[in-house]
């Protein structure tokens, strides 16, 4: 990297290496919320933390916060940061570069001498990954005040929701709503392909994808594989792969107009599910997403046209479409997105904006205060796997594009 950068690419590095090193054996990169891997990694993150100068500690929603104080009475928080739980097999970038590239504006802002008008926060989040109770975002919505009270009866191995984040150091009594923060920041890796593909350092984040999740039920008649004449059958599974192929093309044809949208056939299942029985029956789940709620409208219209044709035509029942959850789109904040361009701007770092098709804490934060995420490249788009890979030089571009946010939000 030709640019003088306050930031430090080989210190990011050397810390994502030395989490990535934390993991389950033979599983990597994997340390799930709640798990001893998961409080190995969260002990060390907590020990860089304090080596930066940062004051710590484990809010009640459990998330772990280092917190370099301004001079004199602050003007509220500045909040940086993301989250380092992964998926299973497949985290090693995901959230963490966030954490350190966090960290690394404080030890830069450290290093340089330079003190703030606003406290500044650097955030791990827990559980931002789907977690063993079947929920994300747990510590960002916490945060918020939005988390369920019913998700803390949550099970899993044998300990509820509510356990798990005592287990962490949190407190599951206590509900709160942060008033103090004036701006978050979140760095990402895309997980995807567009800044690779067009050259292109830095994705300014406009806008986080909504995501609904629908349920079809397609009822068929079960009869024998073998006797059965073929212009005699009542097959679940054949109607439902038409309905398959047709919502690919309904989503395929809304991706390609002016606004970002993605659908896909994610979960699936039949019975009786015998090779020699005829399926009678089979469910599939559509995650979809949009960033206008017009487009998504039409695209359940859609598919529930796409289902009442199938029908008649295959002699099948198929239920009306039922949204089995909702979460709207999040647009971050147009002020917050210009001084990230801006200062994508002043060190010679290309941008482009973009839209997140991934959930993040940062849908959660933009409820309290200002919000805006930024994007760095990954390699093929690889993401939520073992090969996920980003560059440490494209990492500390974008810490040095926060550090350079931070600096000007401060003087706002």
């Amino acid at each position: 990297m030709s640019r003088n950068l306050a930031v430090t690419a080989d210190r990011i590095a050397a810390d994502i290496d030395a989490l990535a090193a934390i993991t389950e054996p033979g599983r990597p990169w994997t340390r799930r919320a709640f798990t001893p891997m998961f409080l190995k990694g969260r002990a060390y993150v907590e020990k860089i933390f304090r080596e930066a100068g940062l004051d710590t500690q484990i809010d009640a929603a459990g998330n772990l916060i280092g917190r370099r104080k301004s001079t004199g009475a602050a003007k509220g928080t500045i909040m940086l940061g993301s989250h380092t739980d992964t998926v299973p097999n497949g985290g090693r970038f995901d959230g963490i570069a966030g954490v350190i590239a966090a960290l690394e504006v404080a030890r830069a802002l450290k290093d340089a001498g330079i003190e703030l008008d606003h406290d500044l926060e650097i955030v791990d989040f827990l559980a931002e990954e789907v977690s063993i109770f079947g929920v994300s975002c747990i510590g960002s919505r916490g945060m918020t005040g939005v988390r369920p009270v019913e998700w803390l009866e949550r099970t899993a191995d044998d300990m509820t929701l509510a356990d798990g984040i005592r287990q962490v150091g949190g407190n599951p009594d206590k509900v709160f709503k942060r008033t103090d923060i004036k701006a978050f920041l979140e760095l990402h890796i895309e997980q995807g392909t567009v800044l690779e593909r067009e050259g292109i350092d830095i994705g300014i984040v406009g806008a986080i994808t909504g995501i609904t999740r629908i349920e079809i039920l397609i009822e068929g008649r079960a009869d024998h594989a073998g006797t059965t004449p073929m212009n005699a059958r009542y097959d679940a599974l054949s109607a439902a792969s038409s309905v398959v192929l047709g919502i690919e093309q309904i989503a395929r044809e809304l991706a390609a107009g002016p606004s970002y949208f993605a659908g896909t056939v994610g979960e699936f299942s039949m019975e009786p599910n015998a090779a020699n029985v005829i399926p009678s029956h089979v469910r599939m789940l559509i995650d979809a997403r949009a960033v206008e709620s017009t487009v998504m409208d039409g695209f359940i219209a859609s598919v529930a046209a796409l289902c009442v044709e199938t029908a008649a035509e295959r002699e099948v029942t198929i239920a009306e479409p039922r949204k089995v959850s909702e979460a709207a789109p999040t647009p971050m904040s147009d002020r917050v997105t210009d001084v990230l361009a801006a200062g994508a701007a002043r060190i010679g770092a290309s941008s482009r904006p973009m839209v997140s098709g991934a959930g993040h804490d940062a849908a959660f934060l933009a409820k309290l205060a200002p919000a805006a995420m930024i994007f760095i490249a990954s390699k093929d788009g690889r993401s939520h796997a073992a090969e996920e890979w980003s560059e440490s030089d494209d990492i500390a571009l974008g810490a040095a594009v926060l550090y350079e946010a931070v600096l000007e939000l401060d003087k706002q």
